[in-house]
């Protein structure tokens, strides 16, 4: 079982930066890949990046790149999201999750643990 926590949400203008932080309770964090999700007014839920255990491989949604970049402190629990150059449709509920499976996470994008997802708004 693991539980996750994100902070680090908050209402910015376009072009600025924030840094999302998730930290995950129990003693495994580091055999669990991590990823960040997020979902929009009226939209579905979406992937954003994805990190391997290890930390050493990420993947990224196309709107993502360039932009963003996840990162992982093991010997913290924690996992990280970079925003920078953040645009009006970033906007929205930002979701930590974890799974034991990089495929699950990355590709089939339905992790076994979520977090309670924290809000970005992006104003023009």
């Amino acid at each position: 079982q693991v539980q996750l926590v994100e902070s680090g949400g908050g209402l910015v203008q376009a072009g600025d930066s924030l840094r999302l932080s998730c930290v995950a309770s129990g003693r495994t964090f580091s055999t669990y890949a991590m990823g960040w999700f997020r979902q929009a007014p009226g939209k579905e839920r979406e992937f954003v990046a994805g990190i391997i255990r290890g930390g050493g491989s990420q993947l990224y949604a196309d709107s993502a790149k360039g932009r963003f970049t996840i990162s992982r402190d093991n010997a913290k629990n924690t996992v990280y999201l970079q925003m920078n150059s953040l645009k009006p449709e970033d906007t929205a509920v930002y979701y930590c999750a974890a799974d034991a499976s990089f495929h699950q996470m990355v590709e089939v994008h339905n992790p076994d643990y979520w977090g309670q997802g924290t809000q970005v708004t992006v104003s023009s």
